[in-house]
């Protein structure tokens, strides 16, 4: 089936001069500052979390083979990761969309390093899937398998998770997942900056402006450009990808 939002209504705000406009935005600026204060307020309670120890020595499979979670710290004392959920035996098409969306907007961490942070994704998938994947993609973030890891390193994916470096001890610092792993994804902000926002159904919007659709609707898309989450379509950045053809399935488990 393909989720498409409704075509765009005659209904739309009051249509005003720059001044009456300038006046509702200053009301609004307000209410924004207050949100970012109390962002900034939650963010100082998130610094103050107690932290878990863990085994840094445990192992994690990347392009070198084996290796210890420290390495990942790159020498540095701070670690962001992005848990990516797999499918074993998936193509790339069959991988999870959520978490591609997340991935595709941390190819780069350069600002992160220059902050002396490291990032890294994690997933349970099979090395040799995963590197083939990574390939595929184009990502040149490192990956790792964490395939039979325990918590936390390994379980449960689809989460944000901060971690800090002591020399060779290693602690459990934050984790986030839903959306809260939507800081990472520069998309969302800048649409619920726009006049038809994220285009979902459950969204606040004005009497006449389109309804929108399911959540993430968009995020799979066939060949020709179409949303749609069934069996022909991909992750809509794989497109883009060398290789890229049309698919007869997700090559999921199940999949047909």
């Amino acid at each position: 089936m393909t989720n498409t939002p409704d075509a765009p209504a005659t209904g739309r705000p009051p249509v005003v001069d720059l001044a009456t406009w300038q006046a509702a935005r200053d009301e609004l600026l307000v209410r924004e500052k207050a949100h970012t204060r109390e962002g900034d307020a939650i963010a100082a309670a998130r610094r103050r979390l107690p932290m878990v120890e863990f085994d840094g020595t445990a192992e994690v499979v990347g392009p070198d083979g084996p290796v210890p979670f420290l390495d990942l710290f790159q020498g540095r004392d701070e670690l962001v990761t992005y848990r990516h959920m797999w499918h074993d035996g998936a193509p790339p098409q069959g991988q999870c969309e959520g978490c591609t969306t997340t991935a595709w907007h941390l190819r780069d961490a350069v600002y992160l390093n220059a902050r002396g942070v490291s990032f890294a994704i994690l997933t349970t998938g099979r090395w040799e899937e995963v590197a083939a994947y990574v390939e595929f993609m184009g990502y040149t973030q490192p990956w790792y398998s964490v395939r039979g890891a325990d918590a936390p390193i390994g379980d449960p994916m689809g989460y944000l998770t901060c971690y800090l470096r002591d020399g060779d001890r290693t602690f459990l610092t934050y984790s986030t997942t839903g959306r809260g792993t939507e800081r990472a994804n520069g998309s969302m902000g800048l649409l619920d900056m726009t006049p038809y926002g994220r285009g979902e159904a459950w969204e606040d919007k004005p009497e006449g402006w389109p309804k929108g659709d399911v959540p993430c609707w968009y995020w799979r898309s066939d060949a020709d450009g179409n949303a749609t989450w069934g069996p022909t379509s991909r992750p809509v950045p794989q497109w883009t990808r060398p290789g890229a053809t049309p698919v007869t399935t997700l090559g999921r488990h199940g999949d047909h």
